[in-house]
Parts: structure tokens; C-alpha cells; sequence
């Protein structure tokens, strides 16, 4: 995992190294701050291009104005300091992290009315994120004791740093239980999401995943919905159990840093038909090659809106 020697800081590009903050930093303390996952991908015609960029930071406004934080740069700003920091690394494919948070002032819970705002974007080279192991043959979850917060104690339309370490609890079980990740239920044990990924199944061919009510409103999950419309296939918004998962013939998961990986084993048991137990099924796989010829710009009709270039303006 190559970092970036360079950052995007308040406004300039930075060496990481001269970028630092104060231990007096609110968000360090209370975690109000909100953050995005973003890739770039080397394209076919050469280059690099950001894949939805726009889309990714209007959610991080939306995740910032979920928490009362003015984010002091437009939107336009951003993208232009996301190419910055990707040519001052040289990066043509790298994960993108911008993160905005409340800065250094008083210490108290609340912060005040005018808090100092800090905005940074940084970036490194970051393979899938659960393995290529993960992306080639499938992942195995585990159903997480913890569960997603309800919906009036966390706010699952932002992506909200503090939020996470729910996230970090449900990862850790995971892994010190011999999985890969965790997959974590709501408040009446229905199915949610994994610990940074949405959720997707499918039974006798249709495709289903849950809906927004308690989910993060997932760009990659958006991705594979509009393809699946594209291509006239319906997906049902909706609730389900695990037992109704452990019994379907394909599940993957979707993410900016998990792509599309499918899923092998939960719980033990062996996800699928016969004919592809525990491996990669068709709708699966299918749905795999379109997203990376999605991003990497050889399918046009998604590239024009979806694929912002890294060349500097």
C-alpha cells in the first residue's frame, strides 16, 4: 500500500509530512467529521479518471450538513484538489479519502457555533479490499453479534468518522472468528450491510437488497442498480433474514473499496446452487466484469457522466 507523499490541505497541496494537526482537535475527541471513499482507475485510452467523483463529495456535504458542518470549499474546489493530489503522487489508480472534520478549539462536547473547519484530501495505491483471494473465489461473513445502530441513534445517511468504530467492533470479531468480514443485523435482526459494503442476493433469479431505511446510500450499490436497469433487470428494495440468505444461489457485496466481491461461505454454511457451491455465480460474475469495464471507461454509455479525468485544468 503505497501512501502519498503529497496531501490536498485546506487548500493546498502539502507534504504529508508538514501535515499535521493539533491534539487539541475536536474530531479526534468526539469524531465529528465526515469522510468519502473514492477510486481512480487507469482507462483504457490511457490515463486516469476518478470514478464519480461529483457524486462522492455531494454525499460528503450531505454527511457534513447531517452534522451542522460547513465544509469552506465548493464542490468544484474539491474535484480540482482531488486532480491536484493525484498529479503531485503521480497516481493514475489509487484509493481517494477527503475527510472534513471539526478542527482545534474548545474541548467541550459542543463545539460552538463557529467551529474551525479542516479539510483534507489524501490518497494511496490500494488493492481490493478483501483480497483478491476475496474477489476471485469469495469472501466468507460472519453474522456480527453487534448490530447496526437503529436510525434515531445513528445517522445512516452520512458517512460519519465516529460512526465507524461500530464498524471496527464488528470487523475485529469477524476476523479473530477466521472470516473475512462481518455482515450486521438491525435492531429486529434483519439483514443491513457489511462493516464498509451493501449487500446484495439472489434467489430463483431475482436480485434483492436491503433497502435505504438503514443503510448507507452505497455510490457502487447505485452503480449496480442503474446497471441492472440498464440491462431490464429488476431489484427488490426490501427486508430479509439470514436464514433467507444463507440459502441463496449468489450473494456479493459492493463497495469503492470492496468493488464487487462475492460471497462463498456465511456462518459456515456454503452459499449457492450445485452447480457453483461456494464459488462465484453467474449474475455475480457477470455484474464483476461489467463494473470494471464500467470504470475503466470501455463501456461509453457510462463513462461521459460517471468518469472525471485526473488531467489538470
Amino acid at each position: 500500500m503505497a501512501r502519498g507523499t503529497h496531501v490536498w490541505f485546506n487548500g493546498q497541496v502539502v507534504l504529508e509530512a508538514n501535515a499535521r494537526i493539533s491534539l487539541f482537535t475536536h474530531a479526534l475527541h468526539y469524531g465529528v467529521g465526515a469522510f468519502e471513499g473514492i477510486r481512480a482507475y487507469k482507462q483504457k485510452k490511457g490515463g486516469g479518471a476518478v470514478f464519480r467523483l461529483t457524486d462522492h463529495l455531494e454525499r460528503l456535504f450531505e454527511s457534513c450538513k447531517i452534522l451542522d458542518v460547513k465544509i469552506p470549499f465548493t464542490i468544484d474546489e474539491l474535484i480540482a484538489g482531488t486532480r491536484a493530489v493525484c498529479q503531485a503522487n503521480g497516481f493514475e489508480e489509487c484509493y481517494i479519502r477527503p475527510i472534513c472534520y471539526v478542527g482545534d478549539g474548545p474541548l467541550g462536547v459542543n463545539p460552538g457555533t463557529t467551529p474551525p473547519i479542516d479539510v483534507a484530501i489524501l490518497n494511496w495505491e490500494w488493492g481490493n479490499y478483501l483480497g483478491d483471494k476475496g474477489i476471485n473465489e469469495g469472501t466468507r461473513l460472519k453474522i456480527s453479534s453487534f448490530i447496526r445502530p437503529h436510525v434515531n441513534s445513528s445517522m445512516t445517511k452520512g458517512k460519519i468518522t465516529g460512526q465507524y468504530v461500530n464498524s471496527v467492533l464488528a470487523k475485529r470479531e469477524a476476523i479473530n472468528s477466521g472470516y473475512d468480514e462481518a455482515l450486521l443485523l438491525d435492531a429486529e435482526g434483519y439483514l443491513t450491510e457489511g462493516t464498509g459494503e451493501n449487500l446484495f442476493m439472489v434467489k430463483d433469479g431475482i436480485v434483492k437488497t436491503t433497502g435505504l431505511n438503514s443503510v448507507l446510500n452505497g455510490i457502487t450499490r447505485r452503480t449496480v442498480m442503474e446497471y441492472f436497469k440498464h440491462k431490464g433487470v429488476i431489484v427488490q428494495e426490501t427486508r430479509f433474514t439470514r436464514d433467507e440468505l444463507w440459502c441463496a444461489d449468489e450473494i456479493f457485496l459492493t463497495g469503492t473499496a470492496a468493488e464487487i466481491t462475492p460471497v462463498k461461505e456465511i456462518d459456515n454454511r456454503l452459499i449457492g446452487k450445485a452447480s457453483h457451491l461456494g464459488k462465484p455465480g453467474p449474475i455475480t460474475q457477470e455484474t464483476q466484469k461489467a463494473y470494471q469495464d464500467i470504470v475503466h471507461g470501455t463501456l461509453p454509455d457510462y463513462a461521459k457522466n460517471w468518469l472525471t479525468s485526473l488531467e489538470l485544468k
